[in-house]
């Protein structure tokens, strides 16, 4: 009787996760509508641009006018950052001039679907969203890739890049 409810247990289980992966397993992501060119990496004189989705797919683009890249390839300062700046002002990014852009390329597609945006989407900040590995591998320091990395910008050109990885570096950097 016993393994009769514990099969019945784990058939339950596998198709709810069959389910879930058909529900949430299909990649929304339309590489065609975004892009992203960096000559040198996040190295001084690199020029930047890009077109890239917030979590609610609306798509942004540098300009000349944006100052700073706050860039997560990590979980961890991913959440650092985010923990951030939900105890700042709405306002905060915009004022100045600033993106901040997660790397989710590695995430598997039922995981970033499940967990990941719906998380995203309780944000009051837009967060710029890299899909796409040829992406992140333009922009992603390896050696550096569990840090943020704060890019200062000028005219869609890279003047100065620091890799932080604590609340007070970032808070100093920032503020």
């Amino acid at each position: 009787m016993f393994k009769k409810i514990l099969l019945g247990l784990f058939g339950l289980l596998i198709v709810g996760a069959g389910a879930l992966f058909m529900l949430n397993g299909k990649d929304n992501y339309d590489a065609t509508k975004y892009s992203a060119t960096v000559t040198d990496g996040l190295n001084v004189g690199s020029e930047i641009t890009f077109s890239l989705p917030d979590q609610f797919d609306k798509k942004h683009t540098i300009n000349d006018s944006t100052e700073i890249l706050i860039l997560s390839f990590a979980k961890a300062s991913g959440h650092l950052v985010k923990e951030f700046l939900s105890n700042q002002p709405k306002d905060y990014l915009s004022k100045r001039e600033a993106f901040f852009v997660a790397d989710i390329s590695p995430m598997p597609t039922v995981i970033r679907n499940t967990f990941a945006l719906p998380d995203l989407k309780k944000s009051s900040f837009s967060v710029l969203l890299i899909y796409d590995k040829a992406i992140a591998s333009q922009i992603k320091n390896d050696a550096q890739a569990d840090k943020i990395a704060i890019v200062t910008l000028k005219n869609k050109k890279v003047i100065n890049t620091i890799y932080i990885q604590t609340k007070e570096e970032l808070n100093a950097a920032l503020n």
